[in-house]
This record gives structure tokens, C-alpha cells and sequence, in this order.
């Protein structure tokens, strides 16, 4: 018996069949009826096939490639991370040191791109310079127009994951008024990162281990996320056969909005906004009757605790441990022990998410607000790139070009301006 989904039309009765195949039926099934499916903000449309990112949002289940996020995040590196979600499987030590190396030599920017962000304003924000840099260096590398040629690709992925932190590190320099600090191939991927950002006069810098760890950790927990805003940016942009690079560019511009990039920001200020651990049950009613918004809770991908949430929770613990106590962490832990008892909160599904502690993370590491977004874009650009492969190299996919429903204006007949009334308020 062949799976199929039948539609019966209620407006002259006449049936059809559209074919299930893995749990979905193509949208283009409808066009037997004349119709077109209309689904705002995706809420139900599944407009590619993936192997890479599999959630599971009603049982808390997040992995890639198949593997548990959980294990990742105690076991992996995020180079070890990145080269499983561009490649599809984990590397033999072989493998994983020839991409440790060839990322690591690719770290550095060329000099142009120097000159380009010091001629910023002292107060851009970084993320406006990371786009727009990403977006530049197209310029420097016209070859990876060739989007079909498999090595040419690569090479591309290669140098975007290698630029992102130099750029991300770059950019906080600049708003600092520092000098740009250039790539030490002596280390890590997390601790080069680090270097750039905070090394002053020293021969090199030594980052606290228990710090380049967590933010390892975090850096794996953001890596990717399914078919999120600025993926779908990514995938769209690339089904044009743009270069790579254009298409990182537009994907970080999605990662900017306060909705995305922004939301572990929002946290903090909540979290400042509240004051005191005494003041969390009156902000808990406040939100009730609908006079705040609880930032960090209920992702609509998740209906049930965000496992990403847990593990940086954890992460928060030995952070502390080295920096001191955030005091903003006993409201958060007090807020989240409220909303988890709930009813209102509890009957929503709405658990805190990657974005309720992760801004404490970053903060207790010394690293502004502003910056937020950017720490977000160096790690999901494994992601982001793997979509992009994929997309690329997939023969279902076109350009994107998604059907509307037109609700404006009938055929109307052009009136000479000095005949024209005013046209009737709206709203």
C-alpha cells in the first residue's frame, strides 16, 4: 500500500492524492487543485532535505551528524566539530591535524582588509564591520565564483572558518582603539581567538585554560541549528550561485537582528532590569499580565528544555570559578526556577534556551554586549558553510523563489496628478 495523503476539495467536491515521502508531502502536490500552500515564517514547511542538524524540539534532542550534542560539547573540539559538519563524519587524527593546520595558516587577513577596517568609524559596531568584510572578501578571491568545482569550494570553507575570528577579534580591537593583534599559529583555534582580542604587550599570550575550554564549548553549541533564520539566508543566497562569501555575508546580516544574534544581549538586560534576586517573582507577574517580555525562554524550534542550555549552565560553573560570581546569575537561576515551576510558563513550553546563559559566559570573560553577535558568526560559520555545500550540490535545488499571495489593488487606470483625490486613511 503506497503512502499517500487524500485531499478532497470542499469546493466541488473532486479528490486527489499526494504522496507522503519521509513524513511530508511536496507543496507542488496542491498545484491539482489550483492551489498553493501558505505558510508565513516556515512554521511547517520544510523547503530542504539535510543530513546535517537533526532537533527534536518536543523531546530536547539536538545532534550533529548524528552525534549528541552532549558528547560534543564533553569530548570535541569545535575544529573537530567543524570538520564533521562540512565532511559528515568525525576525522582520524590524521585528517583532523591536516585541517587543524590548514585553517590555522589561513587565519591570517591580507592587508588590504586591514586598511579597510581601520577606515571605520572609532564606534562601528562590530557586527556591521563583520559583515561587511565577509562580503569584501569576495573581492580578494574572484575564483570562488566557481562555485561547481569541489576543490574550489573547499578552499573557500577553509579560509572563511580560518578569517571569521581574525575579522570578530579585528573588530573588537578597533571599537577599543587598540592595534589590530595578527594570528599566532603556535595555537589553538579558541586560544588564537583569544589572543587577538586581549594580548597586549606580552611575547604571547596563555589564555586560563578553564576559560578557552568554555568558550570551546560554546563555540561547538553554536556551530549550527537546522534551518534557522540566517541558514535559510545562507541556502537562499547560494541558490543563486553567488560565491560564498557574499552568501556568509547575508547570513550574518540575519544574525545581527536582536532576534537572533541579539538574544543572549536582551538576556543581560533583563537580567540587569530586574536588579535583585528579591525582585524575580514581581517581574514573573509583570510578564504574566503581559507587561515584559521573558527573554531567553521558548525558541518555537523547542517544546522542552533547550540541551544546549544545560551544558553551558554547566560551563558557567568552572567560568566563575576563575572569574568570579556574576551576580546576575543568581537572578537568572532564580528566574528560571520560577518559570520552570509555572503553570503559565510550564503549559507555553517555555525553557531557557542557548541564549539564557551564554551572554553571563561571555560577559565574565570580558567581552562587551555589542560583540555578542559576532562571537555568535565565528562558530556558525562551520555551519552556515556546510548548509551551503549541501545546498550547492543538491539537484533538487533551484534558485529560491518563493510564491506570494496577492492581496493588493485590482487593475487600476493611471489618473493625471493634478486630478488625483487624496486616497482614504487607513488604519
Amino acid at each position: 500500500m503506497s503512502e499517500a495523503l487524500t485531499i478532497t476539495d470542499g469546493r466541488d467536491g473532486s479528490s486527489f492524492e499526494a504522496p507522503i515521502e519521509d513524513d511530508a508531502v511536496r507543496a507542488t502536490a496542491l498545484k491539482q487543485a489550483g492551489l498553493v500552500s501558505y505558510d508565513p515564517a516556515f512554521l511547517n514547511t520544510a523547503s530542504v532535505r539535510s543530513a546535517i542538524t537533526f532537533i527534536d524540539g518536543d523531546a530536547g534532542i539536538l545532534r550533529y551528524r548524528g552525534y549528541p550534542i552532549e558528547q560534543l560539547a564533553e569530548r570535541s573540539t569545535y575544529l573537530e566539530v567543524a570538520y564533521l559538519l562540512v565532511h559528515g563524519d568525525l576525522p582520524t587524527q590524521e585528517q583532523l591535524a591536516r585541517w587543524a593546520h590548514e585553517i590555522t595558516f589561513h587565519t591570517y587577513l591580507h592587508e588590504n582588509v586591514k586598511r579597510l577596517m581601520e577606515g571605520f568609524r572609532y564606534d562601528a559596531h562590530p557586527m556591521g564591520m563583520f559583515v561587511s568584510v565577509a562580503a569584501a572578501l569576495s573581492t580578494f578571491y574572484p575564483e570562488a565564483r566557481d562555485v561547481d568545482d569541489a576543490t574550489t569550494r573547499m578552499e573557500q570553507v577553509v579560509r572563511l572558518i580560518a578569517k571569521t575570528p581574525t575579522i570578530a577579534a579585528w573588530s573588537y580591537r578597533h571599537a577599543k582603539g587598540l592595534p589590530y593583534v595578527y594570528p599566532d599559529n603556535d595555537l589553538g583555534f579558541a586560544a588564537n581567538f583569544l589572543s587577538m582580542m586581549f594580548r597586549m604587550g606580552e611575547t604571547q599570550y596563555h589564555a586560563e585554560p578553564a576559560l578557552e575550554r568554555a568558550l570551546e564549548i560554546l563555540f561547538i553549541l553554536h556551530a549550527d541549528h537546522e534551518q534557522n533564520c540566517s541558514a535559510n539566508v545562507m541556502r537562499s543566497i547560494g541558490s543563486s550561485q553567488a560565491d560564498p562569501y557574499v552568501a556568509l555575508a547575508g547570513a550574518a546580516a540575519a544574525l545581527y537582528g536582536p532576534l537572533h544574534g541579539g538574544a543572549n544581549e536582551a538576556v543581560l538586560r533583563m537580567l540587569g532590569t530586574i536588579g535583585h534576586v528579591s525582585n524575580v517573582s514581581a517581574f514573573v507577574e509583570r510578564v504574566k499580565g503581559g507587561e515584559g517580555r521573558l527573554m531567553g525562554f521558548g525558541p518555537r524550534v523547542y517544546k522542552n528544555y533547550d540541551p544546549r542550555a544545560r551544558i553551558i549552565k554547566g560551563a558557567a560553573d568552572d567560568v566563575f570559578a576563575v572569574t568570579g560570581r556574576n551576580p546576575l546569575l543568581d537572578i537568572a537561576l532564580e528566574l528560571e526556577r520560577i518559570a520552570l515551576e509555572d503553570e503559565y510558563f510550564v503549559s507555553r513550553k517555555l525553557y531557557p534556551n542557548v541564549d539564557f546563559y551564554s551572554g553571563l559566559i561571555y560577559q565574565a570573560l570580558g567581552l562587551p554586549p555589542k560583540l555578542f553577535p559576532v562571537l555568535f558568526a565565528i562558530p556558525r560559520t562551520a555551519g552556515w558553510l556546510a548548509q551551503w555545500l549541501e545546498g550547492v550540490q543538491d539537484p533538487e535545488q533551484k534558485i529560491a523563489r518563493p510564491r506570494q499571495l496577492y492581496v493588493g489593488a485590482e487593475e487600476r487606470d493611471y489618473v493625471a496628478i493634478e486630478e488625483r483625490q487624496p486616497a482614504a486613511a487607513t488604519g
